[in-house]
């Protein structure tokens, strides 16, 4: 059966919510195979897939593109886009109008990051019917002002404007706060505080959910961030296939005649 916003909401405090990221009409299929209940296009496809060191290379055109690739699939799992660098910092408009091409390429909902800076916008998007999923803690689109990744909510003052951040996209109708890198005594607290699901990512175990990077899973990253955990180790397997079929062909082994 298909999965809604609805149906994410009432697993707040009944089940854990598990969230991947895809990028593709294939890993969609399996991450749905696997009873996901969310489905993510990350604009980490830019580090992951297309080669770029960071997100902020990733248009919106990138996302459209992959976020189509995923609903082919048609997976029963809820299908989230990433809104990219900048774009959320559009007029209203422009970012409704972004908002609304992902989810005509097949999203049913957005994830936009920024806190109570950018709650008007979210509670004006979801007013236009837009479902959004908040993205607070570390901001990875951020990157470049924050010169690398750290993790937040460790002193007070972070801890205050992280729950607020929280409460302000709570009150503009997201249907999941998303916490990344955060502190996870300050992700508890904020889980706590929400009549919305949280999910996190490097945020500890008290969220109502989790999500990591399907290259993080698979064993592709080179450099996965300590929080992530390897179920397979798949980049191996794959470059030892290439060797074989390499070395087959070298030594007319392929095709067999």
């Amino acid at each position: 059966m298909k999965k809604t916003t609805k149906t994410i909401l009432k697993k707040k405090g009944i089940e854990k919510i598990a969230m991947l990221t895809a990028y593709d009409a294939p890993f969609a299929a399996l991450a749905d195979a696997a009873d996901v209940d969310i489905i993510l296009i990350g604009d980490s496809v830019g580090n992951t897939v297309l080669g770029y060191p960071n997100t902020v290379p990733v248009t919106i055109d990138d996302m459209a593109h992959h976020t189509a690739a995923v609903a082919r699939a048609k997976p029963d799992a809820l299908i989230v886009a990433d809104v990219p660098f900048t774009c959320a910092h559009h007029n209203f408009d422009r970012l409704l109008d972004d908002c609304a091409r992902l989810v005509r390429s097949g999203a049913d909902a957005v994830k936009i990051e920024g806190g109570a800076d950018m709650a008007e916008k979210i509670s004006r998007l979801t007013k236009a019917g837009i479902a959004v999923m908040g993205h607070i803690g570390l901001e990875p689109q951020q990157v470049l002002k924050l010169g690398g990744y750290r993790k937040f909510g460790k002193t007070d003052a972070e801890k205050a404007a992280i729950l607020a951040d929280a409460k302000a996209l709570e009150a503009a109708d997201v249907f999941v706060v998303l916490m990344e890198m955060t502190d996870a005594e300050c992700a508890k607290a904020v889980t706590e505080s929400l009549s919305v699901p949280t999910i996190g990512i490097g945020a500890g175990a008290d969220c109502d959910g989790q999500v990591l990077v399907l290259a993080d899973i698979l064993g592709f990253s080179e450099n996965p961030p300590s929080f992530a955990k390897r179920y397979a180790n798949i980049a191996e397997a794959v470059k030892n296939a290439f060797s074989e079929y390499v070395a087959d062909v070298r030594n007319g082994r392929f095709p067999n005649k």
